[in-house]
């Protein structure tokens, strides 16, 4: 992880870790860390909702991107007990949408996941109400054996960018 963020450090100015505020568990904010992906300055809202992203990410950071290296830092998270390793993903602070649909469907007692069963079934090319859906199907079938399952085809989506959009 030191080799990446001195990487980022040399491919643009500002530091080498972004932290977004996140909504956690019973919708709790946090503060989640990534490596930086895109040029300082950018708009604090979810990249799919810029008018040109290709304007903002760094080239450096296309390529984490794609094999989500970036989300690495994440780890800390988990550590300090925001995250866990599966669970929905944590909406960004301002996706309002998202989260009422989560917390209708009672997924905010969930601790948020750097990977999930909405991300290994389309990760960023799902609308919302999809990906809602998933986080309640997990929340009705989580256990170990499907945790399992869903970090190895995470690990091997990872590797091969299926799914992201930016």
């Amino acid at each position: 992880m030191a080799a990446i963020a001195l990487a980022v450090r040399m491919d643009s100015p500002g530091p080498a870790l972004h932290w977004s505020s996140r909504v956690g568990r019973y919708n709790a904010l946090f503060k989640m860390p990534k490596f930086r992906t895109m040029k300082t300055g950018a708009p604090n809202v979810a990249t799919h909702l810029l008018t040109d992203p290709d304007a903002w990410i760094t080239p450096l950071g296309r390529f984490l991107r794609r094999t989500s290296l970036d989300e690495l830092p994440q780890l800390w998270s988990v550590l300090v007990g925001d995250m866990s390793l599966v669970g929905p993903r944590p909406a960004l602070f301002n996706q309002d949408d998202l989260v009422a649909l989560r917390t209708a469907a009672g997924v905010e007692a969930l601790r948020p996941g750097v990977t999930g069963w909405a991300q290994i079934n389309g990760r960023d090319d799902l609308p919302n109400t999809d990906k809602a859906r998933l986080d309640a199907d997990y929340l009705a079938r989580r256990g170990l054996v499907l945790d399992v399952r869903i970090i190895a085809i995470t690990l091997v989506a990872a590797f091969s960018g299926r799914g992201v959009r930016h």
